[in-house]
């Protein structure tokens, strides 16, 4: 059985995007395919149907990631049941998650993608780059190789 992994950020236009695309990519290099899935969402509803941000799929393609998602609205109904794992990138989304959880089940699904960290362990959420500068996308993505390394070595 797979497990399913759903990453959630505030609009799904950077961080969580940017999750799915490297842990996508961390599977497939180790060839997991069979073993792991994962997907965004959006804990606002503000972008839905918008691709990435276009400032953070230019950081992202220069690291070899794709960032083809389109943004989505978490949706507690199907993604608790659907998920095995719903990873907030910061405080307050999980604060939001938890707010949505329907049960106990859901609560313990939830977990902090800083968490996963081993070499960004001094973060306690990913930043948002949205109103920043390139080095605020670069460090998103320093941070999510980090974490979803971190990741991949507990799910293994």
């Amino acid at each position: 059985m797979k497990k399913k992994i759903l990453f959630v950020c505030l609009g799904n236009i950077c961080r969580s995007p940017s999750a799915e695309a490297v842990m996508k990519e961390y599977i497939s290099i180790n060839q997991l395919e069979s073993a792991m899935v994962c997907d965004s969402a959006g804990t606002s509803g503000w972008h839905i149907g918008d691709l990435a941000d276009n400032r953070m799929r230019k950081h992202a393609a220069k690291r070899n990631y794709k960032l083809e998602s389109i943004a989505r609205q978490f949706d507690p109904e199907k993604d608790f049941d659907a998920f095995d794992l719903i990873i907030g990138m910061d405080a307050q989304n999980l604060i939001d998650l938890r707010a949505l959880a329907r049960n106990k089940t859901d609560l313990q699904k939830l977990k902090l993608m800083t968490n996963y960290c081993t070499r960004h362990s001094n973060y306690d959420s990913v930043p948002d780059p949205y109103y920043g500068g390139d080095e605020g996308f670069e460090l998103v993505l320093d941070i999510l190789e980090d974490a979803c390394e971190g990741l991949l070595k507990e799910l293994q």
